[in-house]
């Protein structure tokens, strides 16, 4: 497992969550929900995160269908990972599956008592928590880099 610490991105229409993990790699912490609306505006927003956090890679949740296949919301995410990778380089960013987390993050919410009004601004947050919890758990399994790199085009 490498050591340093990641950050995971949850992209959605209206709000991105985002997530930390510690230099370990065993915890990773909500930090923020990012508006998704103004696109340059969130670009910017995750760009000073990263260099705030000084993160050895950026996660980036893509949305499979259940069955594996892509569609507009996954070809949206890749687009804008691209555009994320070129704005952090050189920090890397990688495509990880992120099947089910926004589910699992309201369920969990949900079952600890935070209201639907007051949960949409932390739910994206606890989905990048899990995308991150799962990549890092990937991992230290492989011992190899979760999901894809995406790749930087100059």
């Amino acid at each position: 497992m490498r050591r340093g610490r990641r950050i995971a991105v949850d992209v959605g229409d209206a709000r991105i969550g985002v997530a930390s993990c510690d230099p370990d790699g065993v915890l990773a912490t909500p930090v923020e929900t990012v508006p998704g609306r103004d696109v340059p505006a969130a670009h910017r927003r995750l760009k000073a995160i990263v260099t705030e956090y000084e993160p050895i890679e950026v996660v980036v949740g893509l949305p499979r269908s259940l069955n594996g296949t892509e569609g507009p919301a996954a070809a949206k995410v890749r687009a804008f990972a691209r555009v994320l990778a070129a704005g952090v380089a050189p920090v890397p960013v990688r495509l990880v599956d992120e099947r089910m987390s926004t589910v699992t993050a309201a369920q969990g919410l949900r079952a600890s008592g935070v209201k639907s009004k007051k949960g949409r601004s932390v739910v994206d947050q606890a989905a990048a928590v899990i995308i991150l919890q799962s990549a890092l758990e990937t991992e230290r399994v492989s011992g190899a880099a979760p999901g894809e790199s995406v790749e930087v085009v100059i």
